[in-house]
């Protein structure tokens, strides 16, 4: 089980992470935490209603990995401006990014709880056991780990993937790429524990 995820009987899935690996995905966990930020009121809201249907941005976030993990729901960045696909961009970010934020705030929240939760044994390692929809939580959580960090490390498809491999112990990414790739065999065998 160590460095992947197995099935719970009853559903569920487990890891046997050591301290650093904790440590890892604690402070990558809090980091885009930190990114994403707080709600649209702020810490505390004096009106959880009016926070409830408070409208969110209408322009993109400025920060490549907020672009990655906010995308425009219309038309291609790379392609030619249209301004109609911008104004419908526009409408569609204004009412859902602030739930889409949430969501991903309470992914990582669950991915932090989970960890902290944990009593590390023996060697300096414990056993992550995660409910069913912890699982699901921290599936989340592990992509949008893995979208930030490609935004960081100008990911943009199989090739740039590639590249990362051959890059030699010297260049300064390397930390983050092997962080990177760790957080895909992590995501991909969470993902068989929860295939029927």
């Amino acid at each position: 089980m160590p460095g992947q995820f197995e099935p719970l009987p009853g559903g569920g899935a487990a890891v046997a992470l050591d301290e650093v690996e904790i440590s890892i995905l604690r402070s990558l966990s809090v980091q885009l935490l930190e990114l994403i930020g707080p709600g649209p009121g702020g810490e505390a809201a004096d009106d959880p209603l009016a926070e409830l249907f408070a409208e969110g941005p209408s322009e993109p976030p400025s920060d490549p990995v907020l672009q990655r993990l906010f995308p425009d729901a219309y038309g291609d960045p790379e392609a030619v401006p249209d301004d109609q696909l911008k104004e419908f961009s526009a409408e569609f970010r204004r009412f859902t990014e602030n739930d889409l934020r949430a969501g991903k705030r309470e992914k990582a929240l669950t991915v932090v709880r989970t960890l902290d939760a944990l009593s590390i044994e023996g060697e300096g390692g414990a056993v992550l056991k995660l409910s069913p929809d912890e699982s699901r939580e921290w599936l989340g959580a592990l992509n949008d780990l893995r979208l930030a960090i490609a935004a960081r490390l100008d990911v943009i498809d199989d090739e740039d993937t590639d590249l990362l491999y051959r890059l030699p112990d010297s260049d300064e990414r390397k930390p983050m790429v092997m962080a990177y790739l760790w957080l895909g065999g992590l995501q991909e065998t969470l993902v068989e524990t929860l295939l029927p």
